[in-house]
């Protein structure tokens, strides 16, 4: 018998898919259409173990898919821009383009070396200019419709390189590049206005259903709705109006300060000229570049600086002082807000720390409060006092009636507040989707005009680590003005790259399409996505953008669809030692060394049998071991069977009942575990068993003529669901037993529900209310037959045997019941 040599098997097999299309799909026809996809890559160059699994995962449903006569579309593509390759154009010296390339071949070369099953027809890469000029056409189309608007913004600057960075390149308050010490700077940026559509992106999660909970609550806290009241403060010396959002009007009497978030434009503007302009600067140069959940953690210490300034409370006429604070972001409501030190535990701790005034005006029923011997806020329902005419009223009432004198004095009014921001795209870096906008002294912003996309990267440009390189090029800057003909000058940011993810799953049902972003009827066939697989890490922000963009597809006409993904799946990490796996930990599981060692059979089947999809994998050299086993046993089982089914070539026989009943339990198994619970470990392990007792059967029976149609019967069938998981050996196996096609797109076999259920059940037996045993019996078993079962087990005549019997009742299948008298 000829060895298991899986690098022969696997690329050979994989020769075979490819040069036949084995997995390309038209333009529909056939059953129901279903459209898996995966969270397409970054092209770093190679794929990690959290590829392996992401992708395993999705191949598997999409091959069951497939063999159930469903038509499907399993695309792969590349998220290709971004930071990432310039970075290394300026690290190697490279072009990103070139960088970029070179590192789809590679990855693109691994995954064909795993065997999934893509449609490779459809690839698209986000840096090919017929993909980015819809970015840019869509951009258009948005500012037209007033969803893409420019306005000055605060961004982290590094004064040596001379550029903007991200929040991710700024490394405990200095530019990840230089170490040199970062700004805040204010500067006029692109913004998408997605605040249009919080109240439906908001509303439209209640009906994803297919989504997990913790994703859609993970969303809804990003939108943050509020319902409260905005108070109008005033500025002490000028009058001018500070509008503040509270969701506790009824707490205003109790506001002895405010607080600025310290991203807020007011800050600076408040304090140039000041004395207080150098320090509230150090200040808010040093916080605003920290992680914003960090920030304002529960337990982070609270600190601000005073600004000079006070404002007056409207309701008691009083000056509070303003403070800048690091628990206060501007995502919420307007960026500043009112503390209340007494009934909020953060201006609690804000106001003990910098000796502020505690006022308390809510007690509890029946209660009071002494504010200086107070040791956490109050935050619960209660009465109020110390509130004016408003005094004595239970807090609840009082929200309703104090918003309404707010309105009837004309200093505030009952509101709702979103947390979600406009979405901020400008990035100013070479490598992203150049912004389609000119810029002209007399005609003011200018759209490129449609005929002139896509605006391509310009090649004359250096990265030197300092300034946008866009800003280098002698030939991109300057441009002429579509309107008057006369001189201007070209915008200079690029898109973020989530705008490039936003809607390539469009893209993918009609790839090739020139006209439009995609084709409309390809779209109303394909979307949405019935199955989208891809990381926790993604539930907000990519996830947020794809569901904003389709609305906003929609109504240009594009689709007919407001959501992108009708179920999702979001799979564990893939950790070694108890970490995620990372360089710097020094745990890396190489995909291409365990390729070399395994086989992409073995990587494919441990990953999916040491954990189910949903939760994190601890990766097992043990485990992939065992898997490389299995796989090894399977061979030595079959490939002889193959070689006496070709040399007897038996006539047709009847199947072993033992048999079709191993067949249709785990067929039954697997399908449902992969096809409706995406349990593929567990239908793995069923494939486990199956072998086992199929080995077993071999044993007993022997591989003689009589037996052969069974076993063959039996390997065929282990084949097809085998193949789910492990392709390629499952191919040469099916092929070894001389039968025709690919195994992986054989019809799945339907199994016989009356052959799934047990020839057997377990029966409790009780005598006077207590189990005495627990027998089996035949399912179906009459009462005579049941009884007559117990009575002769030995442990319930020791209960029956000195007693007279008043009384029985037998439940079928489940309960024999013996009342002795």
């Amino acid at each position: 018998m000829r060895d298991y040599d899986f690098t022969a098997i696997e690329t050979g097999w994989q020769k075979r898919w490819e040069e036949s299309g084995a997995f390309e799909r038209g333009n529909g026809g056939g059953g129901e259409k279903y459209y898996l996809l995966e969270m397409y890559p970054y092209p770093s160059g190679k794929i990690h173990m959290g590829h392996v699994r992401n992708y395993t995962i999705g191949d598997a449903v999409a091959r069951l898919l497939r063999m159930q006569g469903f038509d499907v579309l399993y695309p792969m593509g590349y998220d290709a821009l971004g930071l990432p390759a310039e970075n290394a154009a300026i690290e190697n010296n490279v072009n990103p383009r070139d960088w970029t390339l070179q590192c789809i071949a590679g990855m693109e070369k691994q995954q064909r070396r795993m065997g999934w099953s893509y449609d490779w027809s459809r690839k698209l890469s986000t840096c090919d200019p017929e993909y980015y000029r819809w970015n840019q056409w869509l951009f258009l189309r948005m500012y037209e419709r007033g969803l893409a608007y420019r306005r000055e913004a605060p961004i982290n600057w590094c004064p040596r390189c001379e550029t903007v960075l991200a929040n991710e390149q700024v490394v405990a308050g200095a530019c990840w590049r230089c170490d040199t010490k970062v700004e805040v700077r204010s500067l006029e940026q692109w913004f998408l206005r997605i605040t249009q559509y919080a109240e439906e992106l908001l509303a439209g999660l209640d009906a994803l259903d297919g989504w997990p909970e913790r994703v859609r609550v993970m969303q809804k806290n990003w939108i943050g709705k509020s319902r409260g009241a905005t108070v109008n403060f005033r500025l002490k010396d000028t009058g001018e109006t500070l509008p503040v959002f509270t969701t506790r009007p009824d707490t205003l009497y109790g506001a002895t300060f405010m607080v600025f978030a310290p991203e807020h434009p007011k800050v600076m503007e408040l304090v140039k000229g000041t004395d207080y302009e150098k320090p509230v600067a150090a200040f808010v140069n040093r916080v605003v570049i920290e992680d914003r959940f960090l920030r304002t953690a529960e337990d982070r210490e609270k600190e601000g600086v005073y600004i000079g300034r006070d404002a007056i409370n409207p309701l008691t006429g009083e000056p509070i002082p303003i403070f800048t604070a690091n628990f206060v972001l501007m995502e919420y409501g307007t960026g500043m807000i009112m503390a209340v030190p007494a009934h909020d535990q953060r201006d609690f701790e804000f106001a003990r720390k910098y000796g502020i005034a505690v006022r308390v005006v809510i007690v509890p029923p029946g209660e009071s409060l002494d504010p200086a011997a107070m040791t956490r806020a109050y935050e619960g329902e209660g009465t109020m006092v110390n509130s004016g005419a408003f005094s004595g009223l239970h807090n609840v009432e009082g929200i309703e009636r104090v918003t309404r004198c707010l309105e009837e004095k004309g200093i505030g009014e009952e509101s709702v507040q979103y947390k979600l921001r406009d979405w901020l795209v400008s990035r100013q870096r070479y490598w992203g989707t150049i912004i389609p906008i000119i810029y002209c002294d007399d005609c003011g912003v200018v759209p490129v005009p449609e005929k002139d996309l896509p605006v391509e990267f310009p090649t004359d440009v250096e990265f030197t680590g300092r300034g946008n390189p866009l800003a280098t090029s002698k030939t991109f800057a300057a441009a002429a003005c579509p309107k008057c003909g006369g001189a201007a000058r070209r915008e200079t940011d690029t898109m973020d790259t989530f705008v490039d993810s936003s809607w390539y799953y469009f893209r993918f049902t009609s790839p090739r399409c020139r006209a439009l972003p995609f084709d409309k009827e390809q779209a109303r066939y394909w979307m949405p996505v019935d199955q989208y697989i891809g990381g926790i890490e993604h539930a907000i922000l990519h996830l947020f953008y794809s569901r904003f963009f389709t609305r906003v597809m929609r109504d240009l006409g594009l689709t007919e669809h407001s959501e992108p993904f009708r179920k999702l799946l979001c799979q564990g990490m893939v950790i070694k030692d108890g970490a995620k796996m990372s360089k710097s930990l020094g745990n890396i599981v190489d995909p291409d060394e365990m390729i070399e060692k395994y086989g992409a059979d073995t990587c494919r089947l441990f990953i999916l049998f040491a954990s189910p999809p949903e939760k994190d994998l601890e990766w097992s050299d043990r485990g992939i071991e065992g898997s490389h086993r299995f796989l090894k046993r399977t061979w030595r089982a079959l490939l002889p069977l193959a070689e006496k089914w070709r040399e007897a070539s038996p006539p047709a026989g009847a199947i072993d009942l033992e048999i079709k009943r191993l067949v249709h339990k785990t067929l039954k198994k697997v399908t449902g575990d992969v096809g409706v619970r995406m349990h593929h470990n567990t239908a793995v392990s069923a494939l486990m068993e199956f072998l086992n007792a199929f080995s077993g059967f071999v044993k007993e029976k022997g591989t003689g003529p009589g037996a052969l149609p069974s076993l063959k019967y039996a390997a065929d069938h282990f084949l097809m669901m085998l193949s789910l998981f492990a392709p390629h050996v499952s191919e040469e196996l099916w092929r070894e037993f001389g039968n025709e096609g690919f195994v992986s797109l054989q019809p799945w076999p339907r199994w016989d529900e009356e052959l799934t259920v047990e020839e057997t059940v377990e029966i409790a037996v009780q005598v006077n209310g207590k189990v005495r045993d627990r027998l089996r019996l035949p399912k179906g078993a009459g009462e005579d037959e049941a009884f007559e079962a117990a009575l002769a087990s030995a442990r319930i005549r020791k209960y029956t045997s000195d007693g007279r019997i008043v009384n029985r009742v037998y439940v079928p299948n489940r309960l024999v019941s013996i009342v002795v008298g």
